[in-house]
């Protein structure tokens, strides 16, 4: 099998393309990124070392894609992450890569009649409806209500059926564009595909940042005895969201790439669900006692542009399609992040410092 992987040297695309070359050797991966991203180049020796072939290349850019060989199957796995890009007015970058890049990968897999699979995002639902979600303030955490006013949530979380009206940030509405594209693709033009909404996607690996990545922030933070800070909803910490660790996305999708028949069309939320969820005060607790290191917190009461109070996957209909649940909770990926800047601190403390 060939497989093509967008996005290739980034966190999500090369976890996922070498640990696909690891379990199937013969399987030919190529793997396409413009290393856009501080930290993507560190990527390139693994993918090397791995057996990944590396291509250096831009969805933005059709020519690129007419270079590429012929593959069995698409991972789109390519994007501007930032819940605040474009906000500062420059949309351009983002759409031309959320949204024409995906138009450019969807080509390239409609020409050689290859699979899609997309990872798209939770942030395509609305900010409006889930900040009016019913909750409960527990001792350290906000909660998800029973009772709530609008289909597709529950206190297990948030499903497909969640309704999507409303402004969700440009970086979520260029991948719900992107979504509403997949869809008539698959329609129209019979291109199977599966669109995974992921929660926070997280573990070694990923270069987080304030904007996207957080729980690699955290445990960055607490390992080099830095500064954090709680923004927003009175500055508590409160906060929820919840953690799909990068290996338990993997085996979804190694699912998926041979099940597609079985979940072609669908949209799927995929994340850590309600047992892998925590708070940024649970979160700071655990970083505290993995790390060894307690840090100055602030607490900042206003609530920054775009943020959520609480985000929760339900995963009762990928469970149900698929069989597939996440394995791997909170307090693992924290030690498992944590060993990995311990082993690669030379090169990671100029980035996550």
């Amino acid at each position: 099998m060939k497989i093509l992987i967008t996005g290739g040297a980034g966190f999500v695309g090369s976890s996922l393309a070498i640990a696909l070359k690891n379990n199937y050797p013969d399987y030919q991966i190529f793997a396409l990124d413009n290393l856009k991203r501080r930290g993507s180049e560190l990527n390139l020796s693994r993918l090397k070392k791995a057996g990944v072939e590396f291509v250096h290349g831009d969805i933005r850019n059709k020519e690129d894609f007419d270079a590429l060989p012929a593959v069995d199957t698409v991972i789109e796995a390519s994007a501007e992450p930032s819940v605040l890009a474009g906000l500062d007015g420059t949309p351009d970058y983002l759409i031309n890569t959320n949204l024409f890049g995906t138009v450019n990968c969807l080509n390239y897999a409609l020409k050689h009649k290859a699979a899609f699979i997309f990872l798209s995002t939770s942030r395509v639902y609305p900010i409006k409806t889930l900040e009016s979600l019913n909750f409960v303030e527990e001792e350290t955490r906000f909660a998800l209500a029973d009772d709530q006013p609008v289909p597709g949530a529950s206190s297990r979380g948030i499903a497909e059926d969640f309704p999507l009206d409303g402004p969700r940030s440009l970086y979520g509405t260029t991948k719900l564009a992107s979504e509403l594209l997949i869809q008539e693709y698959n329609e129209f033009y019979n291109l199977k595909t599966v669109i995974n909404r992921c929660g926070v996607i997280t573990g070694p690996w990923q270069m987080g940042k304030v904007d996207q990545g957080v729980m690699v922030l955290w445990v960055a933070k607490h390992y080099f005895q830095q500064q954090l800070g709680y923004f927003g909803y009175g500055g508590t910490g409160k906060q929820i969201r919840d953690m799909l660790h990068v290996a338990d996305l993997y085996r979804l999708i190694d699912w998926q790439l041979h099940n597609l028949d079985k979940v072609d069309g669908q949209i799927l939320n995929a994340g850590g669900g309600l047992e892998s969820s925590a708070s940024l005060q649970e979160l700071t607790e655990i970083c505290q006692k993995v790390t060894g290191h307690t840090i100055p917190i602030k607490a900042v009461a206003e609530t920054r542009t775009a943020d959520i109070r609480l985000y929760v996957t339900d995963n009762t209909r990928v469970t149900e399609l698929t069989g597939w649940k996440p394995e791997i909770g909170i307090r693992q990926i924290v030690e498992e992040i944590a060993e990995w800047l311990k082993e690669n601190e030379a090169d990671l403390g100029p980035i996550l410092r």
